[in-house]
């Protein structure tokens, strides 16, 4: 499985049940996943395993009917709360599981109580005057709340807004809003304009005649608007997100050396005043007299080998953003006023124009229009106080109907003991089939004349990040990794199947689909879909990057057809023929 959440989704199903060994070569009763002693919040949960083909298996006294013809098994049961005790058993054999099943509500605290760990701010927090703060804290039902502050009261109302599903619920199709049950939320929202410490909220709450007083953990600053701290951006890359922790999504990364003023923090992020977060391990700050603003007049263009750069000299280095289209990309720089009357931009071998125009009151948009429907990547960086932005040209085939003149990066997915991705009934690692077909790819791509690069070709533990740097580092023509397919507790494993393919640049969305379906049609396979998933190998800006998932180990039937020596020579000649198609449509 993939990176991030493919990645963490994969992670769950690498324990064996017990002290029993993988079967792989035989047909003992054997558990795959879950593991014994295994914790879920979700309401089932499947049973990955095999057994001797001819005989029946049995899980709490009931057959399994749907097992594939070398013996394996997928079936899903239901979970109580609590402990669940599951016995499998064929012939002489026996295997005992003990599942939990935990809550995925918050605990109910006992009489006039609090819900731990319910009280916000959580970690200490700035924001500044006339900035939306909002209290909020966990009770029990028909309670009366309230927080007070800096000598001021507020009181807390119940809401009623449903839970959302996490992102995972999209690879099952459940993701729906889920209706709240346990304890009540209350909040309340207020602004201050004097700037100033206002210290820690204390909460009241009143049930039964009883009254609770508690104080949250962080306290609440009032910026002042008169003093401007500068973050500076030290990473190579600052992460910049749309809120204060990993759970918010990403916005375009902002390169060494850009400089904003400070309007927010939250715990150990910042918020910057063109409106993203960042960590401030990623940054320095600073005081200024003013905060950092620009002026931009001329903007020029270069060309290095295979690649177009266009240069913007700034005064000082601005928050970016990108917004990449099929056939466009558009660069926006934050706190940046145009006095533009000149642009060079001429015969450029992947851009047939530059617009641009301003967005009052600080802000400049230039926009590339590119000659086909076709980017092969892009680069970000400062010189000084210049933004340099990168576009790579298409590659060169020197060979028509061949791959000769590309580059293309392989990645194995997983690899070495600790990373054994998914497993398949027999126990039969996702790390392993990963390698053999990326190399059987490798093989296939290089008789076509490409140049193929890989991440991993032996039983390496390479870290996801450390893949997404060598792609940003080796700049490849495309990039695409390599894995097969695992489900959250609540999937159905028995019934899902099938090729999925992942991306997250614009850049990388028609090569997804091609790929997709190209395996799909040419070998007849079931289809997953194709999906926009934030992962970090479907990251990295300087050439398309795609992440397939040939197929589910989990599912009996399929980690059948994954394993076949023949099939896997199938898969590997198809894919290479889908790749070379779609490489010759985009360069002629």
């Amino acid at each position: 499985m993939g990176n991030s959440l493919a990645w963490a989704l994969s992670l769950s199903l690498v324990g064996t049940v017990g002290m029993v060994s993988p079967a792989w070569g035989n047909t003992a009763l054997f558990v795959a996943y879950p593991p014994d002693n295994h914790e879920t919040v979700s309401d089932r949960i499947f049973f990955i395993g095999t057994g001797e083909p001819n005989q029946p298996v049995q899980i709490n006294g009931q057959v399994i009917e749907s097992r594939s013809p070398a013996g394996h098994f997928a079936p899903t049961l239901p979970l109580a709360l609590g402990e669940n005790v599951f016995t499998l058993t064929q012939g002489d054999e026996s295997l005992t599981l003990r599942i939990t099943r935990l809550s995925s509500q918050p605990e109910l605290p006992e009489g006039t109580a609090f819900v731990e760990g319910s009280l916000l701010p959580a970690v200490d927090l700035a924001r500044m005057p006339g900035d939306l703060i909002c209290l909020g804290a966990s009770a029990p039902a028909n309670a009366r709340v309230a927080a007070s502050l800096a000598g001021q009261t507020l009181p807390l109302e119940p809401q009623s807004a449903p839970a959302l599903p996490p992102n995972s619920a999209v690879l099952t199709n459940q993701n729906t809003p889920l209706a709240v049950s346990g304890p009540t939320r209350y909040e309340g929202c207020f602004t201050a304009e004097a700037a100033g410490n206002l210290g820690t909220p204390t909460y009241q709450l009143t049930l039964n005649g009883q009254t609770l007083t508690q104080t949250a953990p962080g306290t609440i600053e009032i910026l002042s608007p008169a003093r401007f701290e500068i973050a500076e951006v030290t990473a190579e890359t600052g992460t910049a997100r749309t809120g204060p922790s990993t759970d918010y999504s990403r916005l375009t990364p902002l390169p060494q050396g850009t400089r904003a003023t400070i309007t927010g923090r939250e715990g150990d992020w910042l918020r910057l005043d063109y409106g993203g977060w960042i960590r401030a391990a990623e940054t320095r700050v600073f005081s200024s007299a003013v905060p950092p603003r620009s002026l931009i007049r001329s903007v020029t263009s270069r060309q290095v080998e295979g690649w177009t750069e266009v240069l913007f000299p700034l005064q000082v280095p601005v928050p970016v953003s990108i917004n990449q289209t099929a056939g466009s990309l558009a660069l926006t720089l934050h706190n940046t006023t145009p006095q533009t009357d000149t642009i060079f931009f001429s015969n450029d071998p992947a851009v047939e124009r530059l617009d641009w125009r301003p967005l009052l009151p600080d802000k400049a948009e230039y926009t590339f229009q590119f000659r086909g429907e076709q980017q092969w990547g892009y680069k970000l960086r400062y010189e000084g106080t210049t933004l340099v932005l990168s576009l790579k040209h298409p590659p060169t085939v020197s060979r028509p109907g061949t791959l000769s003149g590309t580059t293309i990066l392989l990645d194995p997915g997983h690899g070495s003991e600790e990373d054994l991705g998914a497993r398949g009934p027999n126990g039969y690692p996702e790390k392993d089939v990963a390698l053999t077909v990326s190399l059987l790819l490798r093989d296939e791509l290089r008789a076509r004349g490409a140049r193929v690069i890989m991440t991993r070709e032996g039983d390496d533990d390479v870290l996801p990040n450390q893949r997404a740097e060598q792609i940003q580092r080796d700049e490849p023509d495309l990039a695409l990794s390599i894995h097969y397919n695992a489900l959250p507790d609540n999937g159905d494993a028995l019934n899902t199947a099938g090729v999925g393919t992942f991306w997250y640049h614009a850049q990388a969305h028609d090569l997804a689909v091609f790929l997709h379906d190209y395996l799909v049609e040419t070998l007849d396979r079931p289809s997953y879909g194709v999906f926009w998933n934030n992962l970090a190998l479907t990251r990295p800006q300087v050439a398309p990057s795609v992440l397939l998932e040939l197929g589910f180990m989990i599912n009996p039937f399929e980690f059948e057809w994954i394993v076949d020596p023949a099939s896997q020579e199938e898969l590997t000649k198809a894919l290479a023929d889908g790749i070379e198609g779609w490489v010759s449509q985009k360069t002629q």
